[in-house]
């Protein structure tokens, strides 16, 4: 069981299996020019994002800070993290805009892309009960609340019917990849080392950078106006604090909750030009040094 493909999601590699052909390089240069490609379908998506909830500047610098997180160098390799976000961005665009079918369309791909689709799941689908029960929108909103959940349940209870039993995909992801989820305790006990023994720089970052969306998640649940964002992030929050294993990955698996980023677009939005040029540059340097540090030196996933 430890060396099965079924931990992984399909619509990434399925999207590689149909570009291998046409693309030149091999399976791994389609991977490399879907991530790229789903990144800047991301950007887009978050400057879409930024702009309908503030202003056009906001928007360029959502999507600015995202392309400088720590982790960003993952959003140039063959990783799921710029197509999940993608999803992300359009489907929560789509329930802003309240285009129902799209965002529950767009979800459902989440759903096949990574576990975290849950997260875009709850997301849409209380949007849409609270559109429904609003008499909002007539059907729509719960077509999305059905359309959303169907490709991640659907992988789920798939995989179970391959294994023969309920709980294949959890018992796949613990087997496969040691991990499962407790009650915060190895997050909480791994980080706690770091002030008593030897720190690796990939542990402090991950360490800061947890800190900082849990902080960033309590301040953008403050915004009324983009609360299935604030769900959506709250709950991806919510999965990696609460995930037993890969502490050394938890900055990457945070990639996808852009919406942490937007009070701090906002804000530097009304700052002064030479403050947020100054602002962008610093997190791009410090990005730019921790990618050559995890790209030479880190011997484990980013």
């Amino acid at each position: 069981m430890a060396t099965t493909n079924l931990a992984f999601f399909p619509l990434y590699p399925g999207l590689i299996a149909l570009l291998h052909p046409v693309l030149p390089g091999d399976a791994a240069a389609a991977g490399i020019t879907l991530a790229w490609l789903a990144g800047l379908v991301a950007a887009w998506g978050l400057f879409a994002i930024g702009t309908h909830l503030h202003s056009r500047r906001a928007g360029v610098l959502l999507a600015a800070l995202w392309a400088v997180v720590p982790h960003a160098m993952v959003e140039s390799m063959g990783y799921t993290e710029t197509l999940f976000t993608a999803l992300c961005a359009w489907s929560l665009f789509a329930v802003l805009r309240r285009h129902w079918l799209t965002a529950g369309l767009l979800c459902a791909l989440a759903g096949l892309t990574r576990p975290t689709g849950a997260a875009l799941i709850a997301a849409v689908g209380l949007a849409a009960l609270a559109a429904g029960l609003t008499r909002r929108d007539g059907w729509r909103p719960w077509a999305a609340g059905l359309i959303a959940p169907i490709g991640l349940f659907g992988y789920v209870v798939w995989v179970g019917h391959r294994l023969g039993r309920a709980d294949g995909y959890f018992h796949v992801q613990k087997d496969a990849w040691k991990m499962s989820y407790d009650d915060g305790g190895y997050t909480l006990g791994t980080a706690r080392t770091l002030l008593t023994g030897r720190v690796d720089l990939a542990y402090l970052m991950c360490t800061l950078v947890l800190l900082a969306a849990i902080v960033l998640a309590v301040v953008l649940s403050a915004n009324r106006r983009a609360w299935p964002l604030a769900v959506f992030s709250l709950v991806i929050v919510a999965m990696v604090f609460f995930g037993d294993g890969y502490f050394h990955a938890k900055g990457r698996l945070l990639i996808p909750a852009f919406p942490l980023l937007l009070p701090i677009a906002t804000g530097l939005a009304g700052a002064h030009r030479r403050t947020m040029i100054s602002v962008l540059t610093v997190l791009a340097v410090i990005s730019a040094i921790y990618g050559v540090y995890l790209a030479r030196f880190w011997t484990h996933s980013p």
